[in-house]
């Protein structure tokens, strides 16, 4: 009896796991709740732990929306190109300060989001910034060669105007 039980459950979860599949790749889905909900529509049952379980063996993440914040994608997927209106949004969600060290400057974040900022930073392709080096709520901005603080805190403001007071 138990090795039909456990060849039902096996199939539950096999039926489950494709439909989980299927709603991520034809809906946008931006959180576990909807996602649990749109299942329970498909009459499907699942905790969040269970969920949480079947999203990592399928390789879905979140990844940027087009349209701003992030849904779920399997990993395989074509990336979705994220814009510099997403870039911008990201690095005012977690952004708290920034202090400069020399020309060295150190942006304090919300905990949890320096990845988030400091991968915005990169990708907005300011010419007066290297690259950066993020924590959990600190990261390291590492200008050019002569780039002065000035002149990163400058560009900065210029590029997502009201961050950082230096405009």
């Amino acid at each position: 009896m138990g090795g039909k039980r456990a060849e039902a459950e096996a199939k539950s979860r096999r039926a489950r796991l494709a439909a989980i599949r299927r709603i991520v790749a034809e809906t946008a889905v931006d959180s576990q709740e909807r996602l649990i909900a749109l299942l329970k529509r498909e009459g499907f049952a699942a905790a969040q732990a269970t969920l949480s379980r079947d999203l990592k063996s399928l390789g879905i993440g979140k990844a940027p929306s087009p349209s701003g914040g992030y849904t779920y994608a399997p990993s395989g997927a074509e990336p979705r190109p994220a814009s510099e209106t997403t870039f911008i949004q990201d690095f005012r969600r977690g952004f708290v300060s920034l202090e400069f060290s020399g020309s060295l400057g150190v942006i304090r974040t919300h905990p949890g989001h320096a990845s988030s900022v400091a991968s915005a930073l990169d990708n907005l392709g300011m010419a007066e910034v290297l690259g950066t080096i993020a924590g959990d709520d600190t990261i390291l901005v590492i200008p050019r060669n002569g780039v002065p603080a000035a002149r990163l805190l400058k560009a900065i403001g210029a590029r997502i105007p009201g961050s950082t007071g230096g405009e």
